[in-house]
């Protein structure tokens, strides 16, 4: 008999997964669903989308977690991602872009957070079957002293991730099944088994997210673009790492904040600079000059230190700046 495998969150816990399949024995003609969020936060979110895309009989509903790729809202556990699946990035977002936001069978629903009673699921908000921030809001606007399930009166069953349960799926009056069991965080990778309504699960490997966190905070600091930061999200952003545990990422941060404190303290020097080259060409020069507007109030006295910093609001202004009044500052080291 042709089963339905439903599959919780499983965030780029790839050999779970291999070893949950291994468990409920699954065969190639069984169909799988993943009720999404297959990446962010493990080890392998590249396995594990390149599983889902190859296998046949495969059907992956998108999760809050492929929506951020898809819409380019990135927080670090995207970041992360983005620097993990390195070339085959651009053409795994493509194939998100392609998931449903919801299955149905004569069984089953199956969407990644939520969804509302008495409304097919072809005319359900987006938001809230995906569980994105607006979603989670809107849900708590409805319910704001309980939990979208604890409402749900449809008589086919429903089965959903995202908020995790704990160590053991969350099963209600034989309708609700949240499968979200904190794989990522080191519990457990939960699937459903249809017709027969069987749960399976398998201890995750370790806690991932505390590892990737820490293995990755370097690459991802690299590659943040720090040149195009104003000087306070600078400032900021590298306060929120400062308590690395990573010493190569602490001592990156404090070349970070030495190079911006750097370029900023060479500001004296590009007024002098400004004023200097201002005096020496013509108003005709100075229309042309790459640095023009800040030639044009140097020469009539009006350039001070205060509008200089407004011409250079980031490192790249103050750099590209510099090069035009003839000064090289050090770029960021890598």
């Amino acid at each position: 008999m042709r089963r339905t495998i439903i599959i919780g969150d499983i965030h780029g816990c790839f050999d779970e997964l291999l070893e949950l399949l291994d468990e409920v024995d699954i065969q190639p003609d069984d169909l799988l669903v993943s009720v999404g969020d297959l990446v962010d936060r493990g080890p392998a979110p590249g396995a594990v989308v390149r599983f889902f895309r190859e296998r046949p009989n495969s059907v992956v509903v998108m999760g809050n977690h492929e929506r951020k790729h898809v819409r380019g809202i990135f927080s670090y556990a995207q970041e992360i991602t983005r620097l993990q699946l390195g070339d085959h990035y651009a053409e795994a977002v493509d194939w998100m872009r392609t998931l449903p936001y919801y299955f149905e069978n004569e069984h089953v629903r199956v969407v990644h957070a939520a969804m509302l009673s008495g409304i097919p699921l072809s005319d359900q908000r987006e938001e809230i079957l995906c569980g994105s921030t607006r979603g989670e809001r809107e849900l708590t606007e409805l319910f704001p002293d309980s939990y979208w399930h604890e409402h749900y009166t449809d008589a086919k069953p429903v089965v959903f991730g995202h908020h995790v349960t704990g160590r053991e799926p969350m099963i209600r009056d034989g309708r609700i099944f949240g499968l979200d069991t904190g794989a990522c965080h080191g519990w457990n990778l939960t699937a459903l088994c249809l017709p027969g309504f069987t749960v399976h699960s398998v201890p995750a490997r370790a806690d991932h997210w505390s590892t990737v966190k820490r293995q990755w905070q370097l690459p991802v600091l690299k590659t943040r673009p720090w040149h195009e930061s104003t000087w306070l999200e600078l400032a900021q952003a590298a306060e929120r790492f400062s308590s690395t545990s990573d010493p190569a990422a602490h001592r990156w941060l404090e070349a970070l904040r030495d190079w911006a404190a750097g370029l900023q303290s060479a500001f004296p020097d590009l007024l002098a600079a400004a004023h200097r080259v201002a005096d020496e060409l013509t108003p005709d020069e100075m229309r042309r000059h790459p640095a023009a507007k800040v030639l044009f109030p140097a020469r009539n006295g009006r350039l001070d230190q205060a509008g200089l910093a407004r011409q250079c609001p980031t490192p790249r202004r103050t750099i590209e700046l510099a090069a035009a009044l003839g000064l090289i500052l050090d770029d960021l080291p890598q």
